[in-house]
């Protein structure tokens, strides 16, 4: 696994996760309708396990700090926290390449 998988998953667990927080949820509480919590959960919950895992596998493979891992983790309970975390790793693929 590499720095580009963490970011795909990374993208999918933070676009799953604004489903829930701002579609799935207010359909549930506002309009009754709780199908999409079931369903838009189930995969935000698959793809967030998923990213801590690739996380994991990918700061163990370029040796990066724990520093590295607990800003992902954060970013990961965070709306919006995944596209912030996903710009310092392209700022990070950037530096890399030039380097």
């Amino acid at each position: 696994m590499n720095i580009q998988t963490l970011r795909a998953v990374g993208f999918l667990e933070g676009l799953s996760f604004l489903l829930l927080l701002f579609i799935a949820m207010p359909m549930k509480y506002m309009w009754g309708n709780p199908i999409l919590v079931k369903y838009v959960g189930m995969g935000h919950g698959v793809l967030f396990v998923a990213f801590l895992a690739v996380l994991f596998v990918v700061c163990e493979k370029q040796k990066w700090s724990l520093n590295m891992f607990v800003l992902g983790l954060i970013a990961s309970i965070m709306p919006f926290g995944p596209f912030v975390f996903d710009h310092k790793l392209k700022k990070l693929e950037q530096s890399k390449v030039e380097a």
